[in-house]
């Protein structure tokens, strides 16, 4: 009899992410005591201490973290598996994963996907965001199956199709009340680097992370969201470069200041967005063509009304 089902891997991975019986129990809508019980029955079978109770936190052990990382290849082939059924039987695939640079405003999806759902009722949509080369490690890691925004001169090796998306476009911006934006000129290297940077981590798991408009030796602060990025600058936390199809509005409302540079190299990015599949399924067919329309890639790069 198979004693490492599906249910109990499951189980496993959300105890090791909480670091708790408990706190993994309501994830998975149990009772504490069932999953302390499963987990003990596993180990019981395989002789094996799966994870170290003695700490604040439930811990792996070497032989829990094998099984981990092992089980979460078996899961992702198993969702692989039921999404190749679903889609052999509707042509709608089971889930679609979209990836969307952190660089651009979600607003302009949202009718897109409102439209989606209408259409694709069996297809759950899974959307995420990524940071600079994260956003092809999402699809060279499979994590998704389309990346919206991912940088044209970054493509890693491997077999991907994509489509220009357009040319986006980042303004160096502080607060009014920045010492930078009291200087009433174009700001060199040496302005910007005695000022610390607000900036976004790069989210690749794999490939090599990148950073954007980051001086060497300049004091940074590293901030979770793009969101979160853009209220440290205007609070004035610190400087740094913001895609303008973002800032724009803050700018307008007088909250940050776009200040022009001189002996920096002004920042664009040509932008694409890709797939894996040489057969996309129904969903990932949709997006492409919704894809297709200047007006969205527009709205995406903040160039309506330019």
């Amino acid at each position: 009899m198979n004693t490492i089902t599906p249910e109990l891997l499951y189980m496993i991975d959300a105890i090791a992410r909480h670091g708790s019986f408990a706190k993994a129990a309501r994830e998975l809508g149990k009772v504490p005591s069932a999953v302390t019980y499963s987990v003990r029955k596993l180990e019981d079978t395989l002789d094996v201490l799966l994870f170290d109770r003695s700490g604040h936190r439930a811990k792996l052990t070497p032989a829990g973290e094998t099984l981990l990382q092992d089980g979460r290849q078996v899961l992702q082939s198993l969702d692989a598996l039921a999404g190749r059924v679903k889609r052999v039987a509707t042509g709608w695939e089971l889930d679609l994963r979209v990836a969307v640079s952190a660089a651009l405003p979600m607003d302009p999806l949202y009718d897109v996907i409102a439209e989606f759902r209408e259409l694709a009722s069996v297809t759950t949509l899974r959307l995420s965001t990524e940071v600079l080369s994260g956003t092809w490690d999402a699809l060279a890691s499979a994590r998704c199956d389309l990346v919206i925004g991912a940088d044209a001169g970054g493509v890693p090796s491997g077999a991907y199709w994509s489509h220009p998306l357009g040319e986006l476009q980042f303004g160096f911006c502080v607060a009014p009340h920045h010492p930078l934006a009291q200087l009433g000129r174009p700001l060199t290297a040496a302005d910007i680097s005695a000022y610390c940077a607000v900036v976004l981590a790069d989210t690749s798991r794999d490939l090599s992370a990148r950073t954007r408009g980051l001086l060497m030796q300049q004091p940074q602060i590293v901030m979770p969201t793009m969101q979160d990025k853009i209220e440290a600058q205007i609070r004035g936390l610190g400087c740094g470069y913001l895609p303008l199809s973002l800032a724009a509005p803050y700018i307008l409302r007088g909250e940050l200041v776009q200040c022009a540079t001189d002996d920096v190299v002004p920042i664009t990015e040509q932008t694409v967005y890709a797939w894996r599949e040489r057969r996309p399924g129904r969903a990932l067919q949709w997006w492409l063509d919704k894809l297709r329309s200047p007006r969205l890639c527009e709205s995406l790069l903040g160039m309506q009304g330019r």
